[in-house]
């Protein structure tokens, strides 16, 4: 079984010494001089601003329109090792990845506020199936992918390798989330026919990895229910700090079910105004009599 080779794990590890070392014991003026291309008179102009209004670096430098919110955030970000994604110039970012892009919103210091809880549960836990967590949820459109991608990248934000696994081998979208391709993915990977490294890791954000679906099979509950995935899952824990997956919705069959008790831990998700709570007690009485955890269970009303 191959994920990713010995060899791409190094590339990686080094790759995330270099960026740390990068942005180590820099000043926020030199990181925005440098993002914003000062020269030094225009730097020297910033500080005297600075200690005649008694401000920051940063709100002198967006007075005098030298710089932007966004640059300053920016810098900031680099500074203090937080990842995340405000402007990418001609790249453009998954609108629902709020997360990444806009992590000083509500909704983002929704996902910062539901990992605290998970740290402090069943993911804060030493042993080491407490670390993979199955997001479910009882029907198509209540925003289980939604949340997945975004306490993926709650979660990297943290520095801790993370990786989100797209299980939904029915309705799958974490592909079109992150714009990776599906070429090849976890249907190849327990069906034996992975040829390639399927494991992707998300440019802009280093501690975050995507395994998207695959090709989609015509028999997801037999794939999961097979060793094939616990072995997977198994290799998977050793090498990252923190494993969420996405699952397809209660209403196809019992693929979430199965997903959820191999892994340890559930996050229930239903959809404000939308949610029928007949639907929900039947999952969570389903998911009651595995093996695993119920984390809890979040109302998406975003």
């Amino acid at each position: 079984m191959r994920v990713l080779s010995h060899a791409n794990w190094a590339r990686a590890d080094a790759e995330e010494a270099a960026t740390s070392t990068e942005v180590h014991d820099r000043s926020i003026g030199d990181l925005i001089r440098e993002s914003c291309e000062l020269s030094d008179a225009q730097i020297e102009q910033i500080l005297v601003y600075q200690r005649e209004h008694r401000i920051r670096f940063g709100e002198a430098a967006v007075a005098l329109r030298l710089a932007g919110k966004d640059d300053v955030l920016r810098a900031l970000s680099r500074q203090f090792h937080y990842a995340y994604t405000p402007d990418l110039g001609d790249r453009s970012v998954n609108g629902e990845l709020v997360a990444a892009a806009s992590p000083f919103s509500n909704e983002a210091e929704a996902f910062r506020e539901l990992r605290s809880q998970l740290m402090m549960g069943v993911m804060g836990r030493d042993d080491a199936a407490a670390r993979a967590l199955a997001v479910v949820s009882p029907d198509v459109g209540d925003g289980k992918t939604y949340v997945a991608a975004n306490m993926a990248v709650a979660f990297s934000q943290l520095g801790g390798r993370t990786l989100l696994m797209d299980a939904d081998m029915r309705t799958p979208r974490q592909h079109k989330v992150f714009d990776i391709g599906r070429t090849e993915g976890l249907s190849s990977i327990l069906s034996g026919r992975c040829q390639a490294d399927v494991v992707h890791r998300v440019r802009d954000l280093p501690s975050l990895y995507v395994l998207p679906v695959g090709p989609i099979p015509p028999n997801p509950l037999e794939l999961v229910q097979r060793p094939a995935f616990g072995l997977l899952l198994n290799e998977l824990l050793n090498k990252f700090d923190h494993v969420l997956i996405d699952t397809p919705a209660a209403v196809h069959g019992a693929d979430a079910r199965v997903i959820a008790a191999k892994s340890g831990a559930a996050l229930v998700i239903g959809r404000k105004g939308r949610s029928r709570m007949a639907s929900m007690q039947g999952l969570l009485k389903s998911l009651g009599k595995g093996p695993g955890t119920i984390a809890g269970v979040v109302m998406n009303e975003y």
